[in-house]
């Protein structure tokens, strides 16, 4: 199959789901930066009960292989659950999106309130508006959906919430990790607290964030790998990386 007759193929399977209401496109396939090997993502939108075993039934049926999880299996939170498939050669992630909490989260964003989520292999975790995001960022293949954007009241509320605990990263390996020598612990307090700061410098920008990936370069801060590749086992030179990191964050704009 061509990409188009491929994306066509999944799309109109995964929109007769019951509950389906919208699928998208997302990620560097709808942001034209893909490369010939990149996932596709797609997300489907559904209202009310979705029983990821229709979707499950629909992979065997058609020989995608992969897994698909249960809701909540991802963490319960706005990021509920999907699915790794392999559809034609072609990796696809599906991701489940429950229009009452997006719909919920988009009303939140648009008063400048959003809450923070762990997810795995996000270091810094993720906002509860990026469900907004994929509502302003990916291509509606089936259904309709609200196109937002950015609210002022977010580029205002969400940066020093942002700032916040990026400073509190950085404190808090200052007091228990830099007396003791510990350079891992101090680099992954770096890391995080750059990619928190990251995600103010967007919000303040008032530029839409979906994931981590080019997050770092795209608030200017990559700078930060040569403090973290500068690091080694000496208090005092830990406690001078991570004032100079203090000093990096705090300059991003």
């Amino acid at each position: 199959m061509t990409d188009d007759t491929f994306l066509d193929h999944v799309a109109d399977r995964l929109a007769a789901l019951p509950s389906v209401r919208a699928v998208t496109l997302g990620g560097s396939r709808a942001q034209g930066t893909a490369s010939p090997d990149s996932d596709w993502d797609l997300a489907l939108y559904y209202r009310g009960a979705f029983d990821p075993v229709g979707l499950r039934a629909l992979a065997d049926a058609h020989g995608w292989d992969g897994e698909v999880s249960g809701i909540g299996d991802w963490g319960g939170g706005v990021f509920n659950g999907g699915a790794w498939l392999t559809v034609d050669g072609r990796r696809v992630d599906v991701h489940y999106r429950d229009l009452d909490v997006v719909e919920h989260q988009l009303a939140e964003s648009r008063r400048g309130r959003f809450h923070w989520e762990p997810l795995m292999f996000h270091l810094a975790g993720i906002p509860s508006y990026l469900v907004v995001a994929e509502l302003a960022l990916n291509r509606v293949l089936r259904g309709t959906l609200p196109r937002p954007a950015y609210p002022e009241a977010l580029r205002e509320g969400a940066p020093p919430v942002w700032r916040g605990r990026a400073a509190m990263t950085l404190r808090y390996a200052t007091g228990a990790y830099v007396p003791r020598g510990q350079v891992t612990e101090v680099a992954g307090a770096v890391a995080t607290a750059a990619l928190e700061t990251a995600h103010a410098v967007l919000a303040a920008r008032g530029e839409w964030v979906t994931n981590e990936k080019r997050l770092l370069q795209r608030a200017g801060l990559r700078g930060v790998d040569a403090i973290v590749a500068g690091l080694r086992p000496d208090p005092g030179a830990l406690a001078g990386a991570v004032a100079e990191a203090e000093r990096l964050f705090g300059n991003a704009v």
